[in-house]
C-alpha cells in the first residue's frame, strides 16, 4: 500500500484596506478652501490615492510601514488647477515658423517636459485648451498610465474656429497650401458643421470643448476682437456639447462675441479683455465663469516692445489688448463675476503659473479668494468638485505645501516645496 503525502500550504492573510500602510502628513497650517481660512496643526491621513481622514494635532501611524511627512513649518493646500494652458507650446520668435518643421512627436516631447515642470510648480490639474495634433490627449493617457510625470490633464484637443478665425490653422500661409480646413481640423461654418466638430472632439477623446468666439492676439489676422461665430453656430455647439457631457470654454477678447457666447450657454469666458459692464452682468445672471489669464496679457505686452519678436500683424494687437486684461479683471471681480484661475501658459513660460496669483491680488482680490479660484472654484467649473479642489475625507490626495503664510504673502505660491498627486509624492 502506497502512502500519499499531501503538502500543506500556508497562505499569508492578505491585508484588508484598513491594514494598508498610510501616509501621515503633519501640517502646520492647512488652507481650508471651503471656508477660505487657515486651520492650525492638523494631520492629513492618506491611504492609497485618497484622503482617509483629517485629525487635529500632529499624529503618526501605528503600522510598521506607515510614513510620516513633516510639514509642520509649512502651509498645506490642495493641489492647484490652471484652467488655461497649452502644454505642447512655448512661444518664442521661432513659433510661427516651427509648424513647418516640427512633427507631432516633436510637440509631444515638449509637452511631456512642460507637464513635469507644471506639476513640480504645484499645479496637479490643468485644462489644456488646444493644440494642433491632439498631442495633449495622448499626453493625458501617458500620464494616467504612469509613462511620464505630469498633472491631471483635461484636454480640449484641437480648438474650434470659423474660416479665418483665431484658431484656423491655415491663417497667413500661402494659397497653394492653405486648403480648406473642415470640422475635423477644427474649422466650421454653420450649425451642422458645428455639431460635427463637437462629435469629432468626443470621438478624439476630448474632455472639454474650446472655441474661439472672437479674433485673437497671436493669430496671423488683423482683428483681435471681432465676433467670429453666429448665434445659430454657438447654440449648436453648446447643445451638442451638453449631449456629450462636455463643458465649453470660449476664447474671447471682443464684447459682442462674449455676449453671444454667454447667451448661448457656454461655461467660461477666457481672457475677456474688452468685457463691458453689461457683459459682466450677463455673466453673473447666467453663472458664466471668467478665466482672466492676466499673466499672458502682461507677457505679450512686454514682448510687443521687441520689434523682432512678433510678426507685424500681431505686434499692435499684443501692445493694445494685452495690458487691458488686468483692468478688466479688477472690474469683473468687483461686479461679482465668478472667477477661476487660468494663465494661458504656453504663451507665457511654463512653471511660472503662480504669477497669476500676484496679479489677482494686486487687482483687488483677497489672497484667500485667489487661492480658492485655483482650487475649489476651478474644480466646480470642471464639475470635479466631488473628488478635487479641497482637502477633505474621501477626496483624491492632491496636496501641496509652501513655506510661510500665503494669505499674508501670495508670492510664496511661486515656490512650492512639496507636491503630492494622487497619493504619490513628486517633490
Amino acid at each position: 500500500m502506497r502512502l500519499l503525502f499531501v503538502p500543506i500550504l500556508f497562505f499569508a492573510t492578505l491585508p484588508t484596506d484598513s491594514a494598508l500602510a498610510a501616509t501621515y502628513i503633519q501640517a502646520g497650517r492647512l488652507f481650508d478652501t471651503v471656508s477660505g481660512e487657515l486651520v492650525e496643526k492638523v494631520t492629513i491621513i492618506v491611504e492609497g490615492n485618497k484622503i482617509q481622514s483629517i485629525e487635529s494635532g500632529f499624529t503618526s501611524g501605528s503600522e510598521i510601514d506607515d510614513q510620516v511627512i513633516d510639514l509642520r513649518e509649512k502651509t498645506v493646500l490642495p493641489g492647484l488647477f490652471d484652467l488655461h494652458v497649452h502644454l505642447s507650446a512655448q512661444y518664442s520668435k521661432k513659433s510661427y515658423a516651427e509648424k513647418f518643421f516640427l512633427n507631432p512627436a516633436d510637440y509631444a516631447f515638449r509637452a511631456a517636459r512642460n507637464a513635469k515642470t507644471t506639476l513640480l510648480a504645484g499645479f496637479t490639474s490643468v485644462r489644456d485648451l488646444g493644440d494642433q495634433h491632439r498631442v495633449c490627449i495622448s499626453l493625458r493617457k501617458a500620464i494616467n498610465a504612469g509613462l511620464v510625470e505630469g498633472p491631471r490633464v483635461y484636454a480640449a484637443g484641437k480648438s474650434i474656429a470659423t474660416t479665418g478665425g483665431h484658431a484656423d490653422p491655415t491663417n497667413g500661409i500661402t494659397y497653394d497650401i492653405m486648403g480648406s480646413p473642415n470640422p475635423v481640423d477644427g474649422v466650421i461654418n454653420g450649425p451642422f458643421e458645428a455639431r460635427e466638430a463637437i462629435r469629432q472632439r468626443y470621438k478624439d477623446g476630448s474632455d472639454v470643448i474650446k472655441i474661439t468666439a472672437t479674433g485673437g492676439v497671436l493669430s496671423l489676422a488683423k482683428s483681435g476682437q471681432n465676433p467670429q461665430f453666429m448665434d445659430d453656430e454657438l447654440r449648436a455647439i453648446v447643445e451638442t456639447a451638453k449631449d456629450y457631457g462636455l463643458t465649453v470654454a470660449v476664447h474671447a477678447h471682443g464684447d459682442e462675441g462674449m455676449q453671444r457666447a454667454i447667451l448661448a450657454g457656454v461655461d467660461s469666458i477666457e481672457h475677456g479683455t474688452l468685457m463691458s459692464e453689461e457683459t459682466m452682468k450677463l455673466m453673473v445672471k447666467h453663472g458664466t465663469y471668467f478665466v482672466p489669464t492676466i499673466t499672458t496679457g502682461w507677457w505679450v505686452a512686454e514682448k510687443a516692445k521687441d520689434p523682432a519678436f512678433f510678426p507685424v500683424v500681431v505686434r499692435p494687437k499684443a501692445a493694445s489688448i494685452g495690458p487691458k486684461i488686468q483692468g478688466t479683471f479688477e472690474k469683473a471681480y468687483r461686479a461679482g463675476v465668478k472667477i477661476a484661475f487660468g494663465t494661458d501658459t504656453g504663451v507665457s513660460a511654463h512653471g511660472e503659473n503662480a504669477k497669476e496669483f500676484i496679479y489677482m491680488v494686486n487687482g483687488g482680490m483677497p489672497a484667500a479668494e485667489a487661492l480658492q479660484s485655483a482650487t475649489l472654484v476651478a474644480a466646480q467649473l470642471l464639475r470635479v468638485e466631488d473628488t478635487l479642489g479641497s482637502i477633505e475625507e474621501g477626496k483624491l490626495a492632491d496636496i501641496i505645501a509652501v513655506d510661510g503664510n500665503p494669505l499674508e504673502d501670495i508670492s510664496l505660491m511661486s515656490n512650492v516645496t512639496f507636491v503630492m498627486k494622487d497619493g504619490k509624492v513628486y517633490k
